[in-house]
């Protein structure tokens, strides 16, 4: 089957060709997945290897593994989707099972206690993880990834408008968990071509930073961010929050979908809220940094990070309260760089 959609490159049509079925999408992915998700991730299937009543019937189609940020890795349930099936019938129960999952302790760790049996039988795989992992003892590994980053990724070959529905309908799952990816393929004179939206690098941010025209957000909340976080974070989030309103009692706190952005008339910092840490992106060239951040991790962003920012900008990454003096000059140097 074949849609009306063309890509026309070095005076060659491409035309889309839609997938036949499921099991041909998932075949692309696991055969390109280093060129899907990028170079610092592992991806498998081991789906046939594992008993569905162990895991609560929650069997994805595949693992995810992201060590692009070394020290915040990320890990995926993927399931690959055809647009055509079902929603309501479909994807949605199915999905509603890996949140069942993520939810039960015993079938996380039976899901951990396979993962490192698979792993350890497959050295390839395990030379793979050693170069993310270090010496660090594999299934500590596994087991504090997967703890601290339950997110289920949906590979979808065509846009599908149910999914908008339930992400502001059912925000603590959907809207918390699940990441979609439009996949297709575009056939022409031998050659193929695919096209990912969003890139993966961005699949964390892919909700549009919000313009100075656009609302603020009523269906996502601070509690939202905070559900679930240790408590020494929600302090670390509350002294901040309290120190930038300090300075401006103007400065908008402003709940997103993926993060709180920080702004007056712009914005000037996003804070990305984890169980045992927050990313807080500042928009502010590495540069700038100098010596100023003796003790927090920085992070510089690629170049499509920063583009989607909307300016040159960088990560730093907390964990405690020790250093927030660093912390604050960083923000305040940036509030007055975009206000």
């Amino acid at each position: 089957m074949k849609s009306n959609m063309v890509i026309c490159l070095d005076e060659v049509k491409f035309l889309e060709t839609k997938f036949e079925n499921e099991d041909e999408l998932e075949k692309v992915v696991n055969n390109n997945s280093k060129l899907f998700f990028g170079k610092n991730t592992i991806y498998f299937d081991i789906k046939n290897k594992i008993d569905t009543k162990s895991l609560g019937s929650a069997i994805p189609d595949a693992f995810l593994f992201d060590f692009s940020d070394l020290e915040n890795p990320e890990f995926y349930m993927v399931e690959n989707e055809i647009s055509k099936h079902d929603f309501y019938k479909h994807i949605f129960p199915q999905i509603t099972k890996f949140f069942a999952f993520y939810n039960n302790y015993k079938s996380m760790n039976d899901l951990i206690e396979k993962l490192y049996q698979y792993i350890k039988e497959n050295k390839e795989l395990e030379d793979e993880f050693r170069k993310y992992i270090g010496k660090r003892e594999i299934f500590k590994a596994l087991k504090d990834i997967i703890e601290n980053s339950q997110n289920i990724l949906i590979i979808l070959d065509d846009e599908k408008e149910e999914f908008q529905e339930v992400y502001y309908t059912y925000t603590d799952t959907w809207g918390k968990m699940v990441r979609l990816e439009i996949l297709k393929r575009f056939k022409g004179d031998n050659k193929t071509i695919f096209t990912l939206n969003p890139d993966f690098e961005n699949i964390n941010l892919i909700e549009p930073v919000t313009s100075e025209q656009e609302e603020f957000s009523e269906k996502y909340t601070e509690e939202f961010h905070l559900e679930g976080v240790e408590p020494k974070i929600k302090s670390i989030y509350e002294k901040i929050k309290n120190y930038i309103i300090s300075f401006d009692s103007n400065i908008k706190i402003n709940p997103q979908k993926y993060y709180i952005s920080l702004r007056k008339n712009k914005n000037f910092a996003f804070m990305k809220i984890r169980k045992k840490k927050i990313q807080i992106i500042i928009m502010l060239p590495v540069e700038t940094v100098n010596n100023s951040i003796k003790y927090y991790k920085i992070t510089k962003l690629s170049e499509g990070v920063q583009n989607f920012y909307n300016g040159p900008c960088f990560m730093v990454t907390l964990d405690d309260d020790r250093y927030l003096n660093e912390i604050y000059n960083l923000l305040q140097e940036a509030y007055k760089s975009q206000n």
